[in-house]
């Protein structure tokens, strides 16, 4: 089954993201999005196996990026090389994904990705609530990508 098509402002999003350079447009593979959307699956079932809450944060946000790249192979896009790759895949899915949940899921794959950097770059902890609040914009957005039939 193939993945649901952008609706037409999606793709106009999309394509504002290709002509800035963000992105790239590519011919749609369906192969890479199920592969990455069994990832996201895999890290998603680990998660109830770790006890340390920046593990559990950092798989989580894994497995978003991981559902944020099965999106882009599954409508025919990338992230360009360089740096700002995993900014540019959050803005991508604030662009395809609008409703709650996971439209809000979308717009928080950002917050995720700073604390993320905090953490790996400035020693940052990582609390139980973050971890927990990863865990499930994780799942939201890989809800979310296989109700578009992505990785299917």
């Amino acid at each position: 089954m193939a993945a649901t098509a952008l609706t037409a402002t999606e793709v106009a999003s999309a394509n504002a993201l290709v002509t800035s350079g963000r992105l790239k447009a590519v011919p749609v593979d369906s192969g890479r999005a199920a592969a990455f959307m069994a990832k996201a699956h895999d890290r998603l079932e680990q998660i109830a196996l770790l006890t340390s809450d920046s593990v559990k944060y950092d798989l989580a946000y894994d497995a978003a990026h991981d559902v944020g790249e099965a999106l882009l192979a599954a409508h025919g896009y990338r992230t360009s090389n360089g740096p700002g790759q995993h900014e540019a895949l959050g803005r991508y899915l604030r662009a395809v994904l609008t409703s709650p949940p996971s439209g809000t899921a979308a717009r928080r794959f950002d917050q995720l990705r700073r604390s993320r950097n905090q953490s790996h770059y400035e020693a940052a902890p990582i609390g139980k609530a973050a971890a927990d609040q990863a865990e499930t914009i994780a799942r939201d957005l890989y809800a979310a990508a296989a109700a578009r039939g992505v990785g299917s």
